[in-house]
């Protein structure tokens, strides 16, 4: 059981997840995501995951995946879900199509097209994500 985010239907996991993921692709691309926010959202961007994730359980669609997240996988933690150096998730789906992602860091998020202050963003989300998993790792 998941979220479908409203714009793209992408699964999320929950609406913390689902918060992050239309935040994120809001600040970075400012697309459809951006104006769907302002429009069911407004302010979201004040707040963090904690303010936007419950109003989002209100408008947001609950979905059913096949897909493993985090809290279904019997206690598995994300990173071994998907450990960049085994080159695939859990269930052997590599993740190497063939094709170039250009400049990208150890999460392989192409950064070449990004504009100077949306790398920013995406550095700080990188970090923020370390910080966060090193939390949970009780490093």
């Amino acid at each position: 059981m998941g979220y479908a985010c409203p714009v793209c239907d992408d699964p999320q996991q929950d609406t913390t997840h689902l918060a992050n993921h239309l935040a994120f692709q809001a600040l970075t691309h400012g697309d459809d995501h951006e104006s769907w926010l302002d429009e069911h959202a407004p302010g979201w961007a004040e707040g963090g995951p904690a303010d936007l994730a419950p109003r989002l359980e209100e408008l947001a669609a609950e979905a059913e995946y096949e897909v493993v997240f985090e809290d279904t996988a019997g206690g598995t933690n994300a990173d071994t879900l998907y450990d960049p150096d085994l080159q695939g998730a859990v269930g052997g789906h590599g993740h190497d199509h063939g094709h170039s992602h250009g400049r990208s860091g150890d999460d392989g998020i192409d950064v070449s097209d990004l504009d100077p202050e949306a790398r920013e963003i995406v550095d700080e989300a990188r970090e923020l994500t370390r910080e966060m998993l090193d939390d949970e790792r009780g490093e």
